[in-house]
């Protein structure tokens, strides 16, 4: 076996490996050397590896590395993909692991490269010959933009486990569920003309303020059908983004859109959601005189909610001292939950400090995740139905 590198060296070379993944193409770098990198560390380690790459996405891929064989098991999932950066407010190079202030700083130091190696090493404490029900580290391509390498895996039906962790950024604390995401465009289209007379034309700047009041009416009913006081912001949000309309002050406004991002709790179906969105609104705007189209800026990422009483949960909230939550944020869990997994998000880093510059993992926060997952291969792969200790 080669010299493998230690925790601190594997968070170096993860964050030196860029894996920006955005929406814009000429920012969009893929993640296949950060799959390359794990795979070659794994295979060292007797894993069972192997690569997928994400179908129709060019320099995208997937990591599946299984330890032991048989049914059952556990997943720990993290995507290798960061977001854009601005290094101009960097202190340090995003791309090197710095370390001040009992801090390591670094592009995806807190989301979420750093917890891949954290898996890594946690195994290592292992011998993969007690295990009853095997190990999976999953690594996934564009987390942070269109989940392409999570819904590849429910393509796939892969990988399949009993229960699954992401170690997203929580604090230490165990998600056991979190609202959903839906980013929508809706234009209106009118008549330009000269402004001196508004017959010469249809304002679909004034359309879109019609359109806008009726919006946040269908927002106040949503959030009076439902309510989930396990969330800090205990209803479904719905923010008015950016709008844009016009090109001149003295020409009547032919075309505006809005863009909205609107978060469902668990147990609101995102296409139902849409589809409710549409109904009203082109009722609404049908004798308008204004075309009403609509485009979905992205899928949508779904709620997701694993029961209280899950043992992955319960199991989770004992070693972690903690009663497990809900967050605001959307994961890759409602994929892994598709694929019939238990499915908790814990990670060690902090959601303050997601996409954020000078992101940061305090390194107090490392030996209590080192132990919580080493506990939990324990449970869950070598005795899968002893209490934890």
């Amino acid at each position: 076996m080669r010299n493998h590198p230690h925790l601190l060296q594997q968070i170096d070379a993860l964050i030196a490996t860029p894996s920006v993944s955005s929406v814009q193409p000429d920012l969009d770098l893929g993640n296949l050397a950060v799959i390359e990198l794990l795979a070659n560390w794994l295979n060292d380690f007797g894993y069972q590896v192997e690569v997928m790459p994400v179908p129709g996405q060019a320099g995208k891929a997937n990591l599946i590395a299984t330890l032991g064989q048989g049914p059952g098991g556990l997943v720990l999932a993290g995507h290798t993909d960061t977001v854009p950066f601005d290094d101009r407010r960097w202190s340090s190079d995003p791309f090197k692991l710095s370390e001040r202030d009992q801090r390591l700083y670094g592009l995806g130091t807190a989301d979420m490269k750093a917890f891949l190696a954290l898996a890594i090493e946690a195994a290592r404490s292992f011998d993969p010959k007690q295990f009853k029900e095997p190990l999976i580290l999953l690594a996934t391509a564009d987390e942070e933009t269109t989940m392409s390498g999570a819904k590849a895996l429910v393509q796939a039906g892969r990988p399949r486990a009993r229960q699954a962790l992401i170690g997203e950024p929580t604090g230490l604390r165990p998600v056991r569920m979190h609202k959903g995401v839906l980013m929508e465009a809706i234009r209106l289209t009118g008549q330009s003309g000269h402004s001196s007379d508004p017959a010469l034309g249809h304002n679909a700047l004034e359309g879109m303020h019609r359109l806008i009041t009726q919006l946040l009416l269908w927002r106040d009913d949503l959030q009076k059908q439902h309510h989930n006081p396990a969330f800090d912001v205990p209803v479904p949000t719905l923010n008015l983004g950016a709008i844009r309309g016009g090109d001149n002050p003295n020409r009547i406004c032919g075309c505006c859109e809005l863009h909205i991002d609107l978060r469902p709790l668990p147990g609101m179906d995102i296409d139902a959601l849409r589809a409710n969105l549409h109904g009203n609104l082109s009722a609404f705007m049908q004798d308008s005189g204004f075309r009403l189209d609509f485009d979905s800026l992205f899928d949508g990422i779904p709620a997701m909610e694993t029961p209280a009483n899950a043992g992955l949960v319960q199991l989770c909230e004992q070693l972690t001292g903690v009663p497990a939550e809900a967050a605001a944020f959307g994961t890759e869990a409602p994929y892994l939950s598709q694929l019939g997994m238990d499915t908790l998000v814990l990670g060690p880093g902090d959601i303050d400090q997601a996409h954020q510059p000078d992101e940061y993992l305090a390194l107090e926060r490392i030996p209590p995740m080192l132990e919580i997952l080493k506990k939990l291969i324990h449970h869950c792969c070598i005795q899968p139905q002893q209490p934890p200790q």
